[in-house]
This record gives structure tokens, sequence and C-alpha cells, in this order.
């Protein structure tokens, strides 16, 4: 018997499941990409400090390295794009996600220019660096709005853990570019000096959130990289007692590049655990989603024979609710439970869908707060996002608490 011709209780009932299927396997497709995304934002890291060291200290021997680099992006660039051209662009309920992959295109077509201004030195450190910096925000915005339709909690929650450590791993490349432009001058101003500092307290946030969401494998992996990260440190204490009076050799900045990079390239073997987690959990979710999609299918055929010998009891309910059923009407009670139990299920995936999506529902929050204070006061992102910090810190409050302040008086203003 062929699904539609079910009665159309049963269809629709059926329809529910079909559709909790496809939008697993959907984000079985999104997970994929996740992956792939992961890979790229990691060469495109690399590729940035190491720019850095070559724009800062413009030597030939550099340039091989530097290209060496450029073809292992290009490389992930080139499978990223192959697996944007099977995804399927028809749901309009993904409508965001396919937006933040627009522009992360929009910004890989402009790489080319950069890499040949960066050879031909037609651009700064800053500059460069900037550059790299917002591209690789566009493919984490990727990963944000992948785990943020996601329509399973517990790839939400993966979502959410590798979106975190990616983000806490863009804030040590950022560290690693930043360290590079102060140790090539030889000393850190104290912009520079401040920018240092905040950008290890990124990373600090993002990890307190990874580790609420991360697996125990993962999560043991990360405590061994911090625990061997002395000599990074080392330099950072060196690093805030600099001065343009008391600088450093500039041959620092190969051996700070280094050092980060094996800690960076540590990190990335994390999301690596993370990444094949991520498939192998979608996997599972599927196989499951099959396997209750055939019983419940086979479970509804039976109620539809059954109900070609009882037909007016199953469809005899205008008179009294679902709940109300006769107690000697074992065939609706059938149904019932199958209702019941399906309300009970789609409740469950909603409450803790919800809560999965808590720590996201923050970050938008606050990059919404940021972007006010950006608009209100002329500000760059890196300043907005300072003075909610002093707020709270000074205010005692959470950084999500000073947002929703933020947010509150602006609705309030006339």
């Amino acid at each position: 018997m062929h699904d539609r011709h079910l009665p159309a209780t049963l269809r629709f009932m059926l329809a529910a499941r079909r559709c909790e299927q496809q939008g697993l396997e959907t984000l079985a497709q999104t997970c994929t990409l996740v992956s792939l995304l992961s890979n790229l934002v990691h060469a495109l890291q690399r590729e940035r400090g190491f720019s850095n060291i070559y724009l800062g200290q413009p030597q030939p021997r550099l340039l091989a390295t530097l290209e060496q680099y450029s073809d292992e992006a290009r490389g992930w660039e080139r499978q990223v794009r192959d697996d944007l051209d099977r995804l399927d662009v028809e749901g309009a309920e993904r409508a965001r996600l396919y937006h933040r992959l627009a522009y992360l295109l929009h910004g890989l077509d402009d790489l080319p220019a950069l890499r040949r201004h960066i050879r031909d030195l037609h651009m700064g450190v800053e500059e460069a660096s900037d550059s790299f910096t917002r591209l690789i925000a566009s493919l984490l915005a990727v990963v944000f709005e992948a785990a943020d339709t996601a329509i399973d909690p517990q790839l939400t929650r993966a979502l959410v853990a590798m979106f975190n450590f990616m983000q806490a791993k863009e804030l040590a490349g950022q560290e690693r570019a930043c360290g590079v432009m102060g140790f090539s001058l030889g000393f850190f101003d104290a912009p520079r000096q401040e920018r240092m500092s905040h950008l290890r307290a990124g990373q600090q946030r993002c990890s307190e959130i990874f580790v609420q969401y991360a697996d125990s494998d993962a999560l043991q992996r990360w405590q061994r990289i911090e625990g061997s990260s002395g000599q990074v440190q080392r330099l950072r204490e060196l690093a805030l007692r600099t001065s343009a009076e008391q600088p450093l050799d500039a041959g620092l900045a190969e051996l700070w590049f280094e050092l980060c990079s094996e800690r960076i390239d540590a990190m990335h073997e994390v999301e690596g655990l993370l990444a094949e987690a991520l498939r192998q959990l979608c996997r599972q979710r599927l196989d499951s989603a099959s396997m209750e999609l055939d019983n419940h299918r086979a479970l509804l055929r039976q109620l539809a024979r059954q109900a070609d010998h009882q037909q007016p009891l199953l469809f005899s309910v205008q008179g009294r609710t679902l709940g109300e059923a006769a107690a000697d009407d074992p065939l609706q009670h059938s149904l019932l439970d199958l209702l019941q139990e399906q309300s009970r299920h789609l409740q469950r995936l909603g409450d803790e869908l919800k809560a999965a999506r808590s720590t996201l529902a923050e970050r938008k929050r606050i990059e919404q707060a940021k972007r006010l204070l950006m608009s209100q006061y002329r500000l760059d992102e890196q300043t907005a996002h300072e003075r909610m910090q002093r707020a709270a810190m000074n205010q005692g409050l959470r950084l999500i608490d000073v947002a929703e302040r933020l947010l509150a008086q602006e609705q309030a203003a006339p």
C-alpha cells in the first residue's frame, strides 16, 4: 500500500516524520560543508600569518613558503566550491544561510587580487591582515548560521561546540598575526598590547562555551593543548613588557609564528575530532530517523487496514475531543496514542533545541548591541566590543546583560 492510499489523518502523521528525516538529510549536507570550511579557515589563517611576516620583512626567501600556504588554501577553496555546487538551494527556510554563502563567495572572488597586492608589496601589514580577517569572519558566519538553523538538538549542540572552538582558534590566529606585526617592529605599542590582551580574553570566552558542549575526547585533547602552551605564554608576557625604548630582536617574529602555528595546528586536530563526531552523529540520527519512519509507516498501514472495517469509528470524533475516545474503541486509542506520542516527541525536540540555541541567541543579541554602538558612536567593531566588556566588568554584569540594557534603551528612546 502506497502512502497516498492512507487515510488523510495517517498521511499527515507520516508526512511529519518524513519532514523530520528530510531536515536531517539537509543538515547532513551542511555538516559536510562545515567540515570543509574548517579546513579552509585553517589554511587562510596560516596564509594570513605568514603574509604578515613577508610584509613586515619582505625577503625573497619567504615567498616560496607563502606560495605554499596559498596553494593549500586554494585547494580547500576548490573543495568548498565543489561542495556548494552540489548543494540543494531550493529551501526557502534557509535564506539566511544562503545569504551568508553568497557573501562568502564574493569574498573568495576577491582573494586572488589580495594575494597579488601582498606579493607586489602594494598594501601594508594591517590592511592585508584585516582583509584576511574579514574573509575568515564570513566563513565563520556560515558555520554560525548552520548551527542556528539546525533542527536537531544533538546536532545543534555539536555545531555550537564546533563554532565556538573555531571562533577561539580564529582569535588565536589573529593573536598570531598581531604578534607577528609587533615582533617584526621590535616592540608592541600600547594599542597593540591592548589588542593582544583582548584577543586572549576572547579565546577564553569562546573556549568556556566550547567546554559546555564538547564531547569528552575533544575536551581532553584541548586540555592537553592548554597545558603545553608555556612558550607561547612566555612570549605573550614578553610582548606586554616591550617598548620603543626597549626593542626586541625582529627575528622573534618567526619564532612566535612557529610556536603559535604549532598550537593552532593542534587546535585544528581538535576541530577534526569535532567534525568527525559531527559526521558520525549525522549518520546515527539519519539511520535512527529512517528506522523510525519505516516503523511508523508500517504501524500506520496496519491501522489503515483496520480502518477499512471500522471507518466510521476512526473518524467519528466530531462530537468529542480525541482525549475522550471511547474506552471500548481500541482503534481510536491506537490512533490517539500515536498522535500523543508524536506530540510529546515534537515537544521534546523543541525544548532541547531551545536550550541548545540559547548560546547562539545570546551571541546574536551581543552582536546587535555592538552594531548599535558602532552606529551611534562611529566605532569599529573591536572598540565597541571592548566598551561593552568594560561596562560589564565595572558593573559586575555579564556581557549579555549589558547588551540587553543597550538594546532596551534604544527601543525606549523616542
